[in-house]
């Protein structure tokens, strides 16, 4: 516990000197493409006061100055699958947005989607030493927090104050100052597989770069795609990724439980080549340009000239109907959409107030598809784009890009995390995180 609890405080440490520097990178590795953004930071703004334990703790604004993406290499599911062609991928997009912002960039904060992961809910108390909380007190009721033993291939990624209470009163952000004799803490902890961490960092370090945070693309998403308000009384953000679909849900500006369902756009194109016997490239094509989820009428006789250039003429001619194509795209939809449904109920979603589901992420494109989940999911859905920060470009401004842009507001506006208090050595949770992160302590 004591090697997750210091490298995961040197990574916020070397966040914050990135910030005080005034520039920083972000890096979203995914399976469909790889986007980097260089982020520029305003003196006024970047040594501003903590406003709490929240979503807006140490607030900072930044402007985009550098942009790049590029077609993703050697990543499966969300997980780096070939390492030198990952290497390859990561330095053409982190150069390009290098040169577009004209200055080098040594440290990124990284997000990926894959690793299996799994969200558990904490909670700790302990008795006041003196009537007023302080920044002690919370530190210890957070080393409280009994954490399951989640095996030893598995790291804590996410480790968030969700809530406190002092004596019985509940639903406080932030309880430092406040008088009271007993003071309870809910936490949210998010755990991922080990090795797939530790095939993204040694990747990152073979490209020269320091890696100055981690998060799930899923949580990124989330504070993007999601307005204050949907964040506040209860929604799931669902990003449709191409290796795989995140599932997030937020309650009182937190994240409470993230998952993540192995099937993606990717899986759609496949479907579509196999289904046509074409290539990949092609039934990429055909389902940006032509692809549905719901037919009607006219899609019968609205006939699609696949192509090709196998030199046979007849098979280089085939048309088919938006209709076929429909028909190929819809049951893989559908079957991502009852896997999502099955980790809401799984996750008590029928009990926040709002209920709200956000589609976001570039599968989110799909025409007919807010319609098609709102019958799966049975609740309130909309399309999610993520929100405008300054100096991004137009061509990152689409549902694709939320996880991008989710990462540039963590790493402008972090939710303090277990990592963010000076917790006594004496008051380490005994039993849980024994084999943690040693990738950490051997890679800096």
């Amino acid at each position: 516990m004591t090697d997750l609890y210091q490298s995961q405080r040197m990574m916020r440490r070397m966040r914050q000197q990135a910030l005080d520097r005034g520039v920083i990178a972000i890096l979203d590795v995914g399976t469909f493409k790889i986007a980097c953004l260089v982020l520029r930071f305003d003196g006024e703004t970047r040594f501003r006061e903590s406003d709490g334990i929240g979503s807006l703790a140490g607030q900072a604004g930044f402007r985009v100055i550098g942009a790049a993406t590029t077609r993703s290499r050697g990543v499966a599911f969300g997980e780096i699958d070939t390492m030198n062609e990952t290497e390859r991928a990561i330095r053409t997009a982190v150069q390009a947005a290098q040169k577009m912002a004209g200055m080098r960039v040594d440290h990124v904060i990284a997000c990926f989607s894959g690793a299996h992961p799994r969200s558990y809910g904490l909670e700790g108390r302990i008795d006041l030493d003196d009537s007023v909380v302080e920044g002690g007190d919370v530190a210890r009721v957070l080393a409280a927090c009994d954490v399951p033993d989640f095996g030893n291939n598995r790291e804590v990624l996410h480790a968030q104050p969700v809530n406190f209470s002092i004596d019985h009163r509940s639903g406080l952000g932030d309880p430092r100052g406040q008088m009271g004799n007993s003071l309870s803490a809910d936490m949210h902890l998010l755990t991922v597989d080990t090795q797939p961490i530790q095939n993204l960092l040694y990747c990152i370090k073979r490209c020269d770069l320091e890696l100055a945070g981690l998060a799930s693309s899923a949580y990124a998403a989330g504070i993007s795609a999601l307005v204050e308000d949907e964040q506040e009384l209860g929604s799931a953000c669902i990003d449709l990724g191409g290796g795989t679909t995140g599932l997030s849900v937020f309650i009182k500006k937190h994240m409470i439980y993230s998952d993540a369902v192995r099937i993606g756009g990717d899986h759609v194109t496949v479907d579509i080549s196999k289904g046509l016997q074409i290539p990949l490239s092609t039934a990429e094509r055909i389902k940006t340009f032509y692809g549905g989820v719901v037919a009607t009428g006219m899609d019968d006789r609205e006939m699609i000239e696949i192509g090709g250039d196998t030199g046979d003429w007849e098979h280089d001619r085939r048309t088919v109907s938006r209709a076929e194509l429909i028909g190929i795209m819809r049951p893989r939809v559908e079957e991502i959409l009852e896997e999502v449904r099955a980790r809401l109920d799984a996750a008590g979603f029928d009990h926040l107030p709002a209920q709200q589901i956000v589609l976001t992420g570039g599968g989110s494109q799909i025409p007919g598809l807010d319609g098609l989940a709102s019958r799966i999911l049975g609740q309130q859905v909309r399309l999610g784009r993520p929100l405008r920060v300054q100096g991004l470009p137009q061509a990152a401004t689409g549902p694709a890009f939320a996880s991008s842009v989710g990462l540039a507001l963590f790493a402008a506006h972090p939710q303090d995390e277990w990592w963010d208090f000076e917790i006594p050595s004496d008051r380490y949770p005994a039993r849980s995180l024994k084999r943690a992160v040693r990738w950490f302590r051997d890679n800096w």
